[in-house]
């Protein structure tokens, strides 16, 4: 504990000294959101980075994707992902080559990505979305079929919402399929006074079980919102610590050990401090990339 003292106050003296923000994905260690500006989900945070006009770093404690959506909307800005190793295997489950591959398979179909994609996937789609509108951008497009990629979780999600046809890749989040059928029905049963919330990347099995399927966000909301004093969390274990600094009243009951995601626990606070210290590592997007993907973003952003 007195090692984190020493390292969170040579952070904030490194932050001042360098004009720079830190910002934290939900799923982060409970210490590093502690010492984060801003926690929330990824494109809540890359927004927030675009807005800060007095800030010339930003040390943005998530996976990849993230800093890289986050340079997209401040491309004027400095932004460290602080360990290069973190990245998403759903974002990985395609490529730009392959969507185009799909793309030619289906001539005119407009294409939604997640931002759970890297700038590359992004620069071949029409328009992103997120777990919380991904149900609102399908709709608004003028096309009976679309092609959803790469989560094919969330889209079967806004297959059951949508009247349009969605063409899915096959892609997954391997942190929330390991949150099975079993492991709600049995939290269900030890805790019957609980809501169920699931994030709409979990399976359909799982999702048939839930009282609120929901994004990062729109946990947060149910929680303050609900009258329930309990609630089964299933998503990555991260979220329990911020929820319960949001409704410190209230009881979480994490549905799974095994909902962990490794990649967002590769950022530790050693490595915040050592991305002040060397400015590491900096996120850069090929200008004809950075172009097309940032028109995906802002599609949705006007939506939203």
């Amino acid at each position: 504990m007195a090692d984190n003292v020493e390292l969170m106050a040579e952070i904030g003296r490194l932050r001042a000294e360098r004009n720079a923000i830190i910002l934290s994905h939900n799923y982060q260690r409970a210490e590093v959101q502690d010492i984060a500006d801003y926690v929330g989900d990824s494109l809540e945070l890359s927004i927030k980075a675009s807005k800060l006009a007095d800030v010339d770093v930003v040390v943005f404690c998530s996976v990849d994707f993230m800093a890289e959506t986050a340079k997209l909307l401040a491309p004027e800005k400095t932004v460290l992902l602080p360990d290069p190793g973190a990245g998403c295997p759903m974002a990985d489950m395609i490529t730009a080559e392959a969507l185009r591959a799909l793309k030619a398979e289906h001539p005119g179909v407009p294409v939604v990505c997640y931002v759970n994609s890297s700038a590359a996937v992004k620069a071949e789609c029409d328009i992103t979305c997120t777990s919380a509108n991904a149900v609102k951008v399908v709709n608004s497009l003028d096309a009976d079929t679309i092609i959803f990629a790469p989560d094919q979780c969330l889209g079967g999600w806004v297959q059951r919402h949508t009247d349009k046809q969605l063409i899915l890749w096959p892609g997954y989040c391997p942190t929330h399929n390991r949150i099975l059928a079993e492991h709600i029905r049995a939290a269900r049963a030890a805790h019957p006074a609980a809501e169920v919330m699931v994030h709409p990347e979990c399976t359909a099995d799982v999702i048939d079980l839930a009282d609120h399927v929901v994004s990062t966000g729109g946990m947060l909301r149910v929680v303050q919102e609900s009258a329930a004093p309990e609630f089964i969390v299933a998503t990555e274990v991260g979220m329990m610590h911020r929820l319960q600094q949001v409704a410190p009243e209230k009881t979480f009951h994490h549905i799974a050990a095994t909902a962990i995601c490794p990649n967002m626990k590769k950022t530790t606070l050693e490595k915040v401090l050592w991305s002040l210290q060397d400015l590491q590592t900096p996120i850069e997007v090929p200008p004809e990339i950075a172009e097309r993907a940032r028109l995906a973003i802002q599609r949705m952003l006007e939506i939203s």
